[in-house]
């Protein structure tokens, strides 16, 4: 790996996975914020039907939002199971073997690969927030229990994102949830407070 000749405050724009594993040394980021395009709104049907693609994709565009099982994500599969930790690699592996190579699983390969990085350059004391969406986060939390261990697992965290509706079939989708990893043991962690009411405070 390269040693960086950055010194803070910098941005990089492009592929995460290159870039971490180019510019960004082992055990030097305190925090991780993490919030993938994923494919919410897509049909189950069609986000489970087996994909045979052979098309390119060396790069899938920040925002395009669409996964594909394809040589790339084939290549990344490979390279997970047989290089990983044997952790990750009975994970990847067991994943393909329930739900098949389809849009979910090319989604879930990439994803892995990116977070054996983000372990990797975590600080002992760092912790990792994997934002994601309910079609997903059951998955990424295995993935998320392999390489940093379940123990590691500090918090599931719900954000409610609109008010209740739902349709003739099913009830509403209204939240993403957040994921809540530290690296190690101790980690850092910051109290958040908010001021009392002041109902509160006038009756004690």
């Amino acid at each position: 790996m390269k040693s960086p000749g950055h010194h803070g405050n910098t941005l990089f724009y492009g592929d995460n996975l290159p870039i971490l594993r180019e510019y960004v040394p082992d055990e030097s980021v305190a925090l991780v914020y993490l919030d993938p395009p994923f494919n919410s709104n897509r049909n189950y049907s069609v986000l489970f039907k087996d994909q045979s693609g052979k098309e390119s994709e060396a790069q899938i565009e920040a925002f395009e939002d669409t996964w594909h099982w394809s040589d790339v994500a084939e290549e990344t599969y490979h390279v997970l199971v047989t290089e990983a930790s044997d952790e990750v690699s009975r994970a990847v592996a067991a994943l393909r073997e329930l739900i098949g190579a389809n849009q979910v699983m090319a989604y879930l390969v990439m994803m892995a690969a990116r977070l054996v990085e983000l372990r990797r350059v975590l600080k002992p004391t760092g912790s990792i927030y994997l934002h994601c969406d309910p079609t997903s986060s059951h998955y990424l939390k295995i993935v998320m229990d392999a390489i940093f261990d379940p123990t590691s697992f500090r918090n599931e965290i719900i954000w409610k994102r609109t008010s209740g509706h739902s349709d003739a079939s099913r009830y509403g989708s209204v939240h993403d949830t957040i994921l809540y990893y530290a690296k190690g043991e101790d980690p850092a962690w910051n109290k958040t407070y908010q001021p009392y009411e002041q109902a509160y405070i006038d009756q004690y």
